[in-house]
This record gives C-alpha cells, sequence and structure tokens, in this order.
C-alpha cells in the first residue's frame, strides 16, 4: 500500500525559500500534506517571516536557528535539529533544494533517519571543488533518492555520474515559477522612482562571494572595473550591497567612487524589478545568472567557472574570471547584444512537475 505524501521542505536561506515557494503553493493547491523546517543558516529569521509573507508562504512550522558559524558548528546544529523535527513529523519525503549548507545537512539527516531526500536543482556542477557548494551539491545527489534536474545537461551530468536513470527527473527550475508568479508584483514597486533611474538608464551588480570579498586585491579591482565600466557608459550601478562586502571594504579601507550608488539590501521584489530594467548586470551569484538569463538581461559574472554553463551556451552570460582583463570588450559586447536568447531553465511548471513525480512514485 503506498503511503500518502508528506512532505518536509527544508530551507536556510533566502534564495532557497525563493526557489522552494512554487513546490510549497503547489503542495497547496493539490492539499498535498507539508510542513517547511527553516535551519536559520543566514539573516535574521524575523526578517525571513516578512519574506514568507510577501511570497504567499505562512510561515515556517519549525525555525531550528543554527546562525552562522564555523562549517562543523552549523552542520553538527542543522543535524542535531534536522534529526529531532524529521523524527517527529515522520514524513514521506525530505526535499532541499540548492547547495547550501542548509542541503547537505538534510541530505545527511533523511538518510541517517531512512527517509527518501529529493534533491530540487540536482546536478548542477562548476567542476570547482575549492567551493563548499560544490562538496554540498555532489554530496547531496549522492544521497538522494529522487534527482531533479532543472535542465537535461544536468540530468546528464547526474546521469554520467553514474545515477540511476529511473530516478533523474528534468523538472525545469523553480526560478522560472517563481519569476512567472511575482514579476506583476514586483511591477507595481515603487523602487526605480525612489532610487531615480529609468528603464535600462543603469547598470546593477551584485558581489558577495568569499572568493572575491575576502581578498583586497580582487574586491579593489572588480569595484574598480565596475566604476570603469559605468564612467565609459554614462550610466551608474546600483549596487545592493551585502554585508559581508561591506565589512570588507571597510577592513581593506576601499573607497567607492561616486559612479557606484550603493543601497541597503533588497527585497526579492524590489531587487527583480531592479534586474528586469537594468541595462546590464554584474554578478558573482549563480541565482542571478539565472534570473537575468530568463529576464532577457544580459550580465557578467565575475567568475572563472560557473554551474550554469547553459547560460554561456545561448550566450545571455559571459565569465569575466577575476583578473578581469577583457572587461570593458565584454561590457561592449554585452550591451551590443541582441536579447532575443530562448530561456534554458523551462516552461514555469517545475513546481507542478515536481509534486507529480512524487504523487506517481518515483520511489518504489
Amino acid at each position: 500500500m503506498k503511503r500518502p505524501l508528506k512532505l518536509c521542505l527544508v530551507v536556510g536561506t533566502r534564495p532557497e525559500i525563493i526557489k522552494m515557494a512554487p513546490i510549497i503553493l503547489e503542495c497547496r493547491h493539490r492539499n498535498v500534506s507539508y510542513s517547511i523546517i527553516h535551519t536559520g543558516q543566514h539573516y535574521s529569521y524575523n526578517l525571513d517571516r516578512i519574506f514568507f509573507k510577501e511570497l504567499g508562504l505562512g510561515a515556517a512550522a519549525h525555525n531550528l536557528e543554527v546562525g552562522s558559524g564555523a562549517l562543523g558548528e552549523q552542520l553538527g546544529k542543522m543535524l542535531s535539529g534536522l534529526a529531532r523535527v524529521l523524527d517527529m513529523e515522520k514524513p514521506s519525503h525530505v526535499l532541499a533544494e540548492g547547495d547550501t549548507n542548509s542541503v547537505l545537512a538534510s541530505a545527511l539527516a533523511a538518510g541517517h533517519l531512512g527517509l527518501p531526500f529529493v534533491h530540487v536543482e540536482a546536478g548542477l556542477r562548476s567542476y570547482n571543488m575549492t567551493m563548499q557548494e560544490e562538496k554540498n551539491r555532489i554530496a547531496a545527489d549522492r544521497l538522494a533518492s529522487v534527482l531533479l534536474a532543472p535542465t537535461p545537461w544536468a540530468a546528464d551530468v547526474l546521469q554520467g555520474e553514474g545515477a540511476d536513470p529511473r530516478r533523474v527527473f528534468v523538472t525545469g527550475n523553480t526560478i522560472v515559477d517563481a519569476l512567472h508568479r511575482y514579476l506583476p508584483e514586483a511591477e507595481a514597486s515603487p523602487t526605480l522612482d525612489r532610487l531615480d533611474v529609468k528603464p535600462r538608464g543603469y547598470f546593477l551588480s551584485t558581489l558577495h562571494r568569499a572568493e572575491n570579498t575576502d581578498n583586497p586585491e580582487v574586491l579593489g579591482r572588480m569595484l574598480a572595473g565596475l566604476e570603469a565600466a559605468a564612467r565609459e557608459h554614462g550610466l551608474p550601478v546600483i549596487f545592493p550591497i551585502h554585508p559581508r562586502t561591506v565589512a570588507c571594504i571597510e577592513a581593506y579601507g576601499l573607497t567607492l567612487g561616486p559612479e557606484l550608488r550603493t543601497v541597503d539590501p533588497v527585497g526579492f521584489f524590489e531587487f527583480l524589478l531592479l534586474e528586469k530594467h537594468a541595462r546590464l548586470v554584474f554578478t558573482d551569484s549563480g541565482g542571478v545568472q539565472e534570473e537575468c538569463c530568463i529576464l532577457r538581461v544580459p550580465c557578467i559574472t565575475f567568475r572563472d567557472d560557473t554551474e550554469r554553463p547553459e547560460t554561456l551556451q545561448i550566450g545571455s552570460n559571459v565569465l569575466a574570471g577575476t583578473h578581469l582583463a577583457n572587461l570593458e570588450e565584454q561590457v561592449r559586447g554585452m550591451l551590443e547584444k541582441d536579447r532575443d536568447w530562448e530561456n534554458p531553465f523551462g516552461d514555469g511548471r517545475a513546481g507542478e512537475r515536481t509534486i507529480d513525480i512524487l504523487v506517481d512514485g518515483a520511489i518504489k
């Protein structure tokens, strides 16, 4: 007799909440029993309460409040908390999305308790093993009972690594679902007026990865590159600045030119609007690479590698590396590019397909 679906959905960071939202809403739409476990890996849970409300998700049933910390300390708290909650909830499946420490802990805790682990956004690879995210996603894929690949490329990676093809499913990326659902609300935001910018009248930048911010030479070079691009093209850079980046700029004694208009971190709706209307986006975020691709906004990534190679293949994104040797040439090329590429991340039905797969019994 097939056991009824009862899902535990684990999130720990705001990007995970956004990407898990379509699955949560689909559970609600189809009366699938679920509970949300928030590990509290990043930021303040009190702030995330507002985030849940804005996305229409209700509230997390459990908050582990692990906070930041060294990898071992953080994982230990997560494993302890997840084991306790999962043992109490007794779900049919545990789902987590992406490549954070919360995902790794979810996979380990589910495996320890003999529960099927479903990895949403499986099969991404940068092939850079210095990244903790790469280690996390590989471990999660190895431990998963169901592998939900966002693209055929990711599915091919999984099967090439020996995953049972009966457990690999191409769903599309849930970020497409989220953008389709929430973009109309984002369009109502007064953010552009508040910042006194016009559509395609500014560049947008985010920088937060440790390998960029924790090296004063690299961070200084990136800030100087942004300033030079702004001067060359007569456009300001709107720069929602991450707390890590603020701390590093202050610690290194770096100064920002007037071309960089720093603003406090913004919410999902505001950032989505800023992305959609930017002339060009500079980032080191994997998620921003995806969002720009879907929104047809050219992107330059301050990294040497990416786990989203589809964006490079279709031309929505280019890697500038960390030395930025060809940055101005890349800026000119991306500004001249036609925004007519096809979105490789799906049709906006990933949440629906995820529940279909589980209802149909991916676990035999």
